[in-house]
């Protein structure tokens, strides 16, 4: 009778356990997508008139603190292309009475870090602090950002450095892609089509640092953008103890035309011979940020070539084989900016891999399947939470609010707007900024091995270049 006993119990509870086994004969059913539920950031002024920007986070006891400049890499003068780059570059090698090497262990022993930089519209200083040694930390940052030395012994130093970066370059074939495509969509009389050389990093002197530094670090062109595990209450007495000296003034104009859109088909080819690889960069202008269609931009480009599964990366990796990977981007300045597709692809596939960029294009342009532009929408909203992970990124979204004046409650809404994007919108899009018929196609590769390839296309006149058409002479060391 146990045994019995023992037998049905067994048998009950293993029907049991199999009727409760996950349905494993498809993927899973997405529940919804929910918008963020972001706090409105705290906004006030110092005495001085620094803005600063708060967003608490309590989950962990750290703190970002980023102080945001509105002024970048395309703002450099005619003539010191890098100066921006460079002047930030050199900001932490030394401060006030710290040499660069006493800065840098200053830093460590805290467990801080503190960095400098610039990007094509803005530059920063920022520090990431334990909430406990915060005060040492914003201490050290503001002797960077009101104290630099520009030490001559520095400026040597890093102009060596930068000069050995520049002659690397003429073996970079993505450098040298990069660099084509914007001198070309740009022109070199543009911002944007310029960058530093042999001759401007040459002609960089101290003079040239701190005329960048009095001009950029005052209060008009600043923003103290803080997260982390802070209040106003605890953090502004701290702010006004570091930062009270910073320099009143207003931002200054800044010249940055809208360009014009590329025209017809134009295709060129940098010859670098013995390339194990050719890179295919093709694109023209998009939109800008704050242009209507953002939302709708996004998902199509997600479904042809923003993520992983998208249509170019299974076409030219999973489809044929010639690559490891393909993308495309917009870049979404404050003006109409570049979209680019691109890939490195193997040099004997040169010429298919680009009429397969061009088949893509064109099929973009048509009806997306339901399932595809699903999937285009939610890849947008499940992946939106990244950029609001840690304070870093929280702060670098904040920078972003910034620097293209979007509004409050904008990150909030920003999920609810992707899923509402339709396939009308994406194709309009897709119209709009993906015309196969006006782009500009840049290949670097070996001309000997990839020329015949391209011509057989017929896609229209195909330039060569060399490379220092491209880069110019290479720098003498």
């Amino acid at each position: 009778m146990k045994k019995i006993c023992l037998l049905v119990s067994f048998t009950l509870w293993l029907v049991g356990g199999f009727a409760q086994m996950p349905d494993r004969s498809g993927p899973p059913a997405l529940s919804q997508v929910k918008n963020l539920s972001l706090p409105v950031p705290v906004r006030f002024t110092l005495s001085n008139g620094l803005k600063v920007v708060l967003m608490e986070k309590h989950n962990v006891p750290m703190v970002q603190v980023n102080l945001l400049i509105q002024t970048g890499n395309y703002d450099d003068p005619v003539g010191k292309e890098g100066l921006a780059s460079f002047a930030m570059d050199v900001l932490d090698e030394g401060a006030g009475n710290f040499t660069a090497l006493q800065l840098a262990d200053e830093i460590e022993l805290l467990g801080a870090q503190i960095g400098t930089g610039s990007r094509p519209f803005s530059a920063e200083v920022n520090c990431t602090a334990p909430v406990a040694r915060l005060q040492d930390a914003l201490a050290l940052m503001s002797t960077i950002i009101l104290k630099p030395t520009f030490a001559n012994s520095e400026l040597d130093r890093l102009k060596k450095l930068r000069l050995n970066a520049l002659l690397q370059n003429y073996d970079d074939p993505s450098t040298i892609a990069q660099r084509a495509f914007n001198q070309l969509m740009f022109t070199e009389a543009s911002p944007y089509g310029r960058f530093a050389n042999d001759r401007t990093i040459r002609s960089y002197v101290r003079e040239d640092l701190v005329a960048f530094h009095t001009t950029n670090f005052v209060t008009g062109n600043s923003t103290l953008i803080v997260a982390g595990d802070v209040t106003k209450q605890s953090i502004q007495p701290l702010l006004e103890k570091y930062f009270a000296a910073y320099p009143k003034g207003n931002a200054t104009n800044k010249a940055r035309p809208v360009p014009a859109q590329v025209k017809g088909r134009s295709i060129y080819v940098i010859d670098k011979p013995g390339a194990a690889q050719s890179v295919i960069s093709i694109g023209r202008l998009g939109p800008a940020r704050n242009d209507p269609s953002y939302y709708a931009v996004n998902v199509m480009n997600t479904i042809l070539g923003g993520s992983f599964t998208s249509r170019l990366n299974s076409n030219l990796r999973e489809k044929h084989g010639y690559a490891y990977g393909a993308s495309s981007s917009f870049s979404f300045w404050n003006t109409p900016s570049p979209f680019v597709a691109s890939s490195s692809v193997q040099t004997d596939v040169t010429g298919p891999a680009l009429g397969e960029f061009i088949i893509e294009f064109d099929k973009i342009r048509t009806p997306i399947p339901t399932d595809e532009l699903s999937r285009g929408k939610n890849y947008n909203a499940l992946g939106y939470a990244r950029l609001f992970e840690t304070n870093i990124d929280l702060a670098g979204t904040l920078g972003s609010q910034i620097l293209y004046q979007l509004p409050d409650g904008y990150f909030n809404n920003y999920v609810g707007k992707i899923l509402a994007v339709t396939e009308q919108e994406v194709m309009a899009a897709a119209n709009q900024f993906v015309v196969s018929d006006n782009m500009l196609i840049v290949i670097v590769g070996d001309r000997a091995k990839i020329e015949a390839g391209i011509l057989k296309l017929n896609l229209g006149n195909v330039n060569f270049l060399s490379i220092e058409d491209v880069l110019g002479k290479k720098p003498a060391l």
